[in-house]
């Protein structure tokens, strides 16, 4: 089936700019879908057995169409795209594709009193991305160069994984990690948290010991822990193995925690995947709540948003490190001055948002992603899979 939208890949894009100039929306269609993992996967306070994420086109009336797409949980994912249509979309359409800045500002405004975050922020998010890859695409342009780029043709990555299944011993758990540093990544990331200190400390001591001593370490608790003794006891265990970062060891909105675990390991802390707004990220690095962040643009309030927050983190000396969807970031990283890595899946078994698009990155067996070549983002939604697995259709 053809790609929707196909045809605002242009070939002349001085003549096409000329004409996008003067467009107008004509439409925004938002739908659900529902992949299932091929083996249920836990992280340190939940197991997953599906994910659900929500979709938006963006079409204008010369044909040029954009696309987002966001995580939405494992269940009731629908609430986002319920944004899209009933919130968003009625106020955008006719609206200039181009006055990104302004459309932003009327969204959020808009959205003050169903949420300035969660699922309401994210259907903003992927809005946002929708209009940015749609004018990258009608003037012909990849998303990062029509950013203004920093890298040349490819960025650093990491290989991200050493998720919790049944039967997964700390040897296979070692044998992964390998796997990926003979990949040619220098970088890899495993799950922290589940277990108790002793149990998860022989899993970081397996992953060492299987990369050796040059291949970067990061661990990933996402948000294991409430308090900081408990905290303290299991970083006592794993710095002996040398870990590059500790991610997301207390609940988003305990900034202070993440402060004084900060002050207190010499693990460098990162987080901000779950946060949103320019505001609560910099309260984040006032109080030294992370080092690195990993702000993910399908949730912190879209590209427009993602990159206010990382030009404030230049200012802080503060790198960043996106979250999740690699096929997004990968754009985001390569046009900032501090994007040091993207954090990329090896396969479809955990990002399973794989399977939902026509064109996957490749890498360049040196731990780097090469950056597309197409317009835009690069890629489009394979519409086969988007109708197998859909909850509700496009409207």
């Amino acid at each position: 089936m053809q790609n929707h939208g196909e045809k605002s890949d242009v070939t002349d894009p001085f003549n096409t700019a000329s004409r996008a100039a003067g467009a107008r929306i004509e439409s925004i269609q938002a739908c659900t879908v529902r992949v299932p993992l091929d083996v249920p996967t836990s992280f340190a306070t939940r197991q997953v057995t599906a994910r659900d994420y929500a979709l938006v086109r963006v079409r204008t009336d010369d044909g040029a169409e954009g696309i987002g797409f966001c995580y939405g949980g494992s269940r009731a994912g629908s609430l986002v795209t319920h944004a899209v249509r009933e919130l968003f979309a009625p106020m955008l359409v006719g609206e200039d594709p181009w006055r990104v800045e302004g459309l932003w500002q009327a969204m959020y405004n808009e959205a003050l009193l169903q949420g300035r975050a969660g699922a309401v922020m994210r259907a903003l998010s992927i809005i946002d991305t929708a209009l940015w890859d749609r004018n990258a695409r009608s003037v012909g342009l990849p998303l990062y160069k029509f950013l203004g780029s920093h890298a040349r043709d490819r960025v650093p990555a990491y290989a991200s994984g050493g998720y919790y299944l049944d039967g997964k011993t700390p040897q296979m758990l070692g044998e992964e990690m390998a796997r990926y540093a003979g990949m040619g990544f220098k970088a890899v990331k495993m799950k922290v948290g589940r277990l108790d200190p002793a149990g998860d400390q022989e899993r970081v001591e397996a992953a060492r010991e299987a990369i050796g001593p040059d291949v970067l370490l990061m661990l990933d608790a996402n948000n294991a822990w409430s308090d900081l003794p408990t905290a303290l006891r299991y970083m006592e265990r794993f710095e002996p193995s040398d870990p590059y970062w500790i991610e997301e060891p207390f609940g988003p909105d305990d900034i202070d925690n993440h402060a004084r675990l900060a002050e207190r390991t010499h693990v460098p802390v990162a987080t901000g995947e779950i946060e949103v707004g320019r505001w609560r990220f910099k309260e984040l690095m006032d109080k030294g709540g992370a080092i690195i962040l990993q702000t993910d643009a399908a949730v912190c309030g879209g590209i427009t948003e993602f990159r206010k927050i990382a030009q404030t983190a230049a200012s802080y000396g503060i790198n960043v490190c996106p979250h999740w969807f690699h096929d997004l970031h990968v754009h985001l990283v390569a046009s900032l001055q501090n994007g040091q890595f993207v954090e990329y899946f090896a396969d479809d078994q955990v990002l399973n948002f794989r399977k939902l698009i026509d064109t996957q990155l490749e890498h360049d067996g040196e731990g780097n992603l090469l950056l597309p070549k197409g317009t835009g983002l690069g890629f489009r939604f394979d519409d086969a899979a988007v109708d197998k697995w859909s909850l509700d259709g496009w409207a």
